[in-house]
């Protein structure tokens, strides 16, 4: 018995590559090959027909050349057919000077008056000369006597012109063939070299394609695409593609989210699907950075930018609307925190000067100081509770007046901070702008150009200046954005200069 084949490995099958620069080029050399052996054929068609056709016209010109001499048409009236005659003699001497493999020379009745082999002469010719002798001239590639050759036949006519005889020259049949089978090896070497040229061109693109494709298989090549559309369309974060000239490319399904296009955006340039802003001009690199915040239909995206090797750019954006929410709520619990430890610190100083009275024994002195103390910070809470309900808003005052101008609402905010540097105006309303050191949560500087975007959306505008005595003033103008013309109040709308509507313990330098 047979021992079985190795487990594991059978026998080894030769079939078609699964490399990218294999198959291309197989393919590129099997199309050069085949194009190349179908021109050469194409050549040689009509090569062997045009041979033929030159033998027999060349052969027609020898029988027009013998038929138009005078002599062998008298010769053929007043002599008989005779291989010392003077046919024959005429015959020969043009056959040998042509090289044609005969001259053949008849009467009406078809008998042979010359003939290359003298023997022949005074028989009956082996092919019909009906034609010739009836006054049409005729070439044909025939088989006679001397074998396969190419015949131009004419008629032989008298000094009246009348058909006396006939002229049949043949040219041999296998010259034809030598001069085309001396043709074939200078055209192959000409397809050869043609073959040759092709088939280092096709090695040249197929190596050029092994090095794009990182000598990858076509089937690993369709995987890597299928996983990368399901990668690119199944993630929580935002990706478009740009090529050179700022076309969408990609746009998977995150990116159509954040910025509110639809999949009818993929190649069309950026700058037509997009708003004029921020977000523009972070995806199409003319702000450049890591980590840059922009504003688009309400979201606050994060944005990174990096080039590709053709001039394109890939652009990721994650959404941080839901992070900044949390980042300001843990900067209003810090604050608190903070305002718990400094009210803390302040009481344990009460109590260290209490404790310091009742060791002396200054007791009556003790209950003033607790009763001032009790009443001052009951009359502070009071204060606060009515007028402001948050306590972080306890300390700098914010000031807000709003007026219609027949159809224009003009509101206006005044804080008692710092105030803002005049070069400083401008950039204020930038997104990532702000006064303040990095948060926890990474980033500041979104309230100021949320406000300008909705307020351009109306068709309105945003500014700044200083407020006398210290401190900003912003000013928002909605033009249009009362339906008719507003009736006057009955009482007078405060002046944000002297109305206070709420304290913040933030500064105006922050845009909130």
């Amino acid at each position: 018995m047979n021992a079985p084949p190795p487990s594991g490995r059978g026998p080894r099958r030769f079939g078609w590559p699964q490399r990218v620069f294999s198959q291309v080029l197989l393919v590129q050399l099997a199309i050069i090959t085949g194009v190349t052996v179908l021109v050469t054929s194409l050549f040689l068609a009509p090569l062997s027909s045009q041979l033929d056709d030159e033998a027999m016209r060349r052969a027609l010109a020898i029988a027009q050349s013998t038929a138009a001499d005078s002599g062998i048409a008298e010769d053929l009236r007043t002599t008989e057919p005779s291989a010392l005659g003077p046919v024959q003699s005429a015959a020969e001497r043009i056959r040998r000077a042509t090289g044609a493999e005969y001259v053949v020379v008849m009467d009406r009745r078809g008998v042979r008056w010359s003939h290359p082999e003298a023997d022949r002469i005074g028989e009956v010719v082996s092919t019909d000369p009906g034609d010739a002798l009836r006054g049409r001239e005729v070439m044909e590639i025939d088989s006679g006597t001397l074998g396969r050759s190419a015949r131009g036949k004419v008629p032989l006519r008298g000094p009246s012109g009348e058909v006396v005889g006939a002229v049949s020259v043949g040219i041999e049949y296998d010259s034809v063939r030598a001069r085309l089978l001396g043709a074939i090896p200078g055209l192959l070497a000409y397809a050869g070299t043609a073959l040759a040229v092709g088939a280092l061109a096709a090695y040249l693109i197929s190596r050029r394609l092994q090095r794009q494709t990182h000598d990858l298989a076509f089937s690993d090549i369709s995987a890597l695409l299928t996983e990368r559309e399901a990668m690119l369309h199944s993630i929580r974060e935002g990706v478009v593609a740009l090529d050179g000239t700022g076309r969408i490319r990609l746009l998977n399904d995150e990116a159509q989210r954040l910025l509110g296009l639809g999949p009818e955006a993929a190649g069309r340039p950026l700058d037509e699907v997009l708003d004029a802003g921020r977000t523009a001009d972070v995806l199409a690199g003319r702000v450049v950075g890591e980590d840059l915040l922009a504003v688009q239909g309400g979201r606050v995206l994060l944005a990174n930018r990096m080039e590709t090797a053709d001039g394109g750019s890939v652009v990721t954006l994650r959404d941080r609307t839901e992070l900044e929410r949390l980042g300001r709520e843990l900067d209003s619990t810090t604050g608190l925190i903070d305002a718990l430890r400094a009210q803390d610190h302040e009481h344990a100083n009460r109590l260290h000067t209490l404790l310091g009275l009742l060791e002396l024994e200054m007791h009556e002195d003790a209950m003033e100081f607790v009763t001032e103390v009790v009443g001052v910070h009951r009359a502070t809470a009071e204060q606060v509770t009515e007028k402001v309900r948050d306590p972080l808003l306890a300390e700098a005052r914010i000031e807000v007046g709003l007026r219609a101008e027949g159809r224009t609402v003009v509101l206006r905010v005044r804080d008692s901070g710092p105030g803002i540097a005049p070069e400083q105006h401008a950039s204020i309303f930038t997104e990532g702008w702000s006064t303040k050191d990095l948060p926890a949560h990474g980033k500041r500087g979104l309230g100021l150009p949320l406000v300008r975007r909705l307020a351009e959306r109306q068709g309105g505008s945003v500014s700044v200046a200083a407020a006398d005595g210290g401190g900003a003033v912003f000013t928002v103008v909605l033009p249009e954005a009362l339906a008719g013309p507003v009736e006057p109040p009955s009482e007078p709308v405060p002046d944000p200069a002297t109305t206070t509507t709420a304290t913040s313990a933030t500064t105006t330098g922050e845009n909130r």
